[in-house]
């Protein structure tokens, strides 16, 4: 797929250390999404793996065309989401997580996109209806860091992680002004498009994950605390 004829969806997924499961999990959503016949392709965005991900993911691009692979150099979840956005070249991008690969949510997404009913679809995995599968203590941190988000930044959602889907040209600046990496980025991304009043729209999902986090819970955590942080300043004090 060259410049000329670009993808109209840009499906970008970020992935550290995923050997066990990008092959697969890859050819599995090429063939899910078939009955769609939408003009796709797939961003691996790759951030620091030391396992063979990122020589898996050069198989995957050199034997499908519509799949790209970039690195972001570093392990940094919010640096590959961000490069593999700006990267993008659909008019719809769509940022998936490759333990999940949600071809329903990507339906209901560019559907409500396409009838301009939203910017911005937020699969949210603690709104009603949604079914969060995970253990129970992962589950318990999303809403804690929610609340965190909600009493720090005046966020109006329910979760800004995992799955979500927009009109590039609707946040495109969105994604350039924000200024956290790691793994608040998205958070940032969603809370920004939520203060430019631009039109977010929650859908419920179901969340079943095909291996244990790459990174330890507790592990996260004082990294996390510090990016809220971060992110505090970055949208109360810069703006």
């Amino acid at each position: 797929m060259n410049d000329s004829n670009p993808p109209r969806i840009s499906i970008v997924i970020p992935v550290y250390n995923e050997e066990a499961i990008l092959h697969a999990a890859i050819v599995d959503l090429r063939e899910r999404l078939l009955p769609f016949g939408w003009s796709y392709e797939i961003i691996i965005a790759e951030n620091g793996s030391r396992d063979r991900t990122v020589e898996i993911a050069k198989e995957l691009t050199a034997k499908y065309p519509e799949v790209r692979t970039l690195s972001a150099g570093e392990p940094n979840y919010g640096k590959a989401l961000r490069l593999g956005i700006l990267d993008a070249r659909g008019e719809l991008v769509l940022c998936e997580e490759i333990d999940l690969c949600d071809t329903d949510f990507h339906r209901r997404a560019v559907d409500l996109l396409d009838a301009r009913k939203a910017d911005m679809v937020i699969g949210s995995k603690l709104i009603g209806g949604a079914e969060d599968e995970r253990p129970f203590l992962r589950h318990a941190a999303s809403i804690v860091y929610t609340g965190l988000l909600r009493q720090l930044l005046g966020f109006r959602g329910t979760d800004t992680h995992g799955l979500k889907a927009f009109r590039r040209d609707a946040l495109l600046d969105i994604v350039q002004a924000c200024l956290v990496e790691k793994d608040v980025f998205a958070s940032e991304f969603v809370i920004r498009a939520y203060r430019a009043e631009l039109n977010v729209v929650e859908i419920p999902v179901r969340v079943m994950e095909k291996r244990p986090p790459s990174i330890n819970l507790f592990k996260r955590v004082p990294n996390v605390l510090k990016s809220v942080a971060k992110l505090t300043w970055a949208i109360r004090v810069k703006g």
